[in-house]
């Protein structure tokens, strides 16, 4: 399922709760049942099942262990990953982080709440160096608001939480390249890149140029998991003017299939980070 964030007045229709509701909608319509018969067993309206598999409103445990049980879901791993994603999406609908002030976008704002519970992330990029790896100079040299760069530098401090993300980045050799802010700016990222590589939770690979073609050349993405990665992840893609989630299903997992496919002609770690600094000294 493919949307962007939607909101109602104070009401709001989350990402991790379309995608918890999609999941439940799945398994519904897998015992052929009505939405009627799953508000019976949860003392509920018909319409408010409509609105908890639309993600409008968040969903309490003991209805999700009733409708699994309704449904004939029994794998210990299904339930208590849509009970983790349920937890996860009631947290960050309550939650008041910095990010709850923070000046970016609706839709990014979303997407930082997300990242601020993720486990793990993995992100392809083809034009930039992914945000969570830029050096403040070379923030500051797409965006010299202040706001702007304060806000990505908030969010770097997940990688060195207790406990910190997970991050897996593959780069194409092209972002590395790019000339961002100009020849200094760069080599001070390139370095940057290679410390940050040093940190136990961080991956961070290159594709290169002599590696030809690859399917995702077209557009970066980050594969967003908030427990095991699997089948509750969710994909987060940036277009010209615009932000896209792909909430799980076929269409996640065909992105998480291309990460890895991506990830398996990149170079190693060891001659990623020796890629990096060479290049850091032609500059």
């Amino acid at each position: 399922m493919e949307r962007s964030q939607t909101s109602q007045g104070n009401r709001m229709s989350t990402v991790l709760g379309r995608r918890l509701g999609g999941e439940l909608t799945k398994h519904r319509l897998a015992a052929g049942l009505t939405q009627g018969q799953a508000a019976k067993v949860i003392s509920a309206s018909t319409g408010k099942v409509a609105r908890m598999e639309s993600g409008w409103v968040p969903m309490r445990d003991p209805d999700i262990r009733i409708l699994c049980e309704l449904y004939e879901v029994s794998d210990p791993a299904t339930v208590g990953g849509l009970l983790e994603l349920a937890r996860v999406d009631r947290e960050r609908r309550k939650a008041k982080g910095w990010w709850s002030d923070a000046s970016v976008f609706p839709a990014m704002k979303e997407y930082v709440t997300l990242e601020s519970a993720a486990t793990t992330i993995k992100t392809w990029q083809i034009v930039f160096v992914p945000g969570l790896l830029q050096s403040e100079t070379y923030i500051r040299a797409l965006n010299p608001d202040d706001r702007f760069v304060a806000t990505r530098l908030a969010r770097q401090k997940r990688l060195v939480d207790n406990p910190p993300l997970q991050l897996r980045a593959v780069i194409y050799e092209a972002a590395l390249r790019n000339l961002v802010g100009g020849a200094e700016t760069m080599r001070g990222q390139l370095d940057h890149l290679v410390n940050t590589a040093t940190l136990p939770n961080v991956t961070v690979r290159v594709l290169p140029f002599r590696a030809g073609h690859q399917l995702g050349m077209g557009c970066g993405f980050n594969v967003i998991s908030f427990a095991e990665p699997g089948s509750m992840d969710v994909v987060y893609m940036e277009i010209p003017r615009s932000q896209t989630w792909i909430e799980g299903g076929a269409e996640a997992s065909a992105h998480d299939d291309m990460f890895e496919r991506i990830a398996e002609q990149a170079l190693s770690e060891h001659e990623s980070r020796t890629f990096i600094r060479n290049l850091s000294k032609e500059l």
